[in-house]
């Protein structure tokens, strides 16, 4: 059985704390609208489209044309972005930083905008302890495509098998461990503390 020697994390759900809500409680009057925005115009399938590389002027401006009405609440999600993003979890950047301690290699998987992450890395100085990070907006390449994951092994010369790679989305799993990862669902930190002790 190989060694576990480089531990991989997803940004958002696991480390930090994004929700385009935070941004739209304070612009809605009235939640429902606010619910039927994010779930009819800007959705998360939308945004996923920048994670995957698209430029936000371009996205936003093809909602602005198609929902001319919901112009203004559309723009926000490019301008005041940084309010979605709030605070990083305690508990997670205490295990990184455990694991740095450790001696073990770290390595950054996520799905983001190559637009935004930049006011994630300027915000919260843990990434400074990260050995390698691939982002999705800058490889025009997302999660659950195994090419992702083979980009992130090929570029920082890892072995699969001596790699954990810990996300809240089940589905982004599976394709590391056809590859060969083991693989933790982020549900809490005290599980993900208990699994990784066990593989460790």
């Amino acid at each position: 059985m190989n060694k576990i020697r480089n531990i991989v994390f997803d940004f958002g759900g696991v480390l930090l704390d994004w929700n385009p809500r935070y941004l739209y409680e304070s612009y809605f009057k009235d939640n429902a609208e606010m619910e039927y925005f994010l779930a009819n115009i800007c959705t998360l399938d939308w945004n996923m489209q920048q994670d995957g590389g698209r430029p936000f002027a371009e996205a936003v401006k093809s909602l602005q044309v198609q929902y001319p009405e919901y112009s203004e609440a559309i723009e926000l999600y490019d301008t005041q972005w940084e309010k979605m993003l709030k605070r990083d979890f305690t508990e997670s950047v205490k295990l990184v930083r455990e694991l740095k301690s450790d001696g073990y290699k770290l390595y950054g998987l996520t799905n983001w905008s190559a637009e935004k992450i930049i006011y994630a890395f300027k915000r919260y100085d843990f990434f400074n302890l990260f050995d390698g990070i691939v982002v999705s907006g800058e490889e025009h390449l997302l999660k659950p495509d195994k090419r992702i994951y083979q980009l992130l092994l090929n570029r920082y010369n890892l072995n699969a098998e001596e790699s954990v790679f810990i996300d809240d989305n089940a589905g982004n799993l599976t394709p590391a461990e056809e590859i060969g990862f083991k693989t933790i669902l982020f549900t809490n930190i005290i599980e993900v503390r208990q699994k990784l002790g066990n593989l460790l």
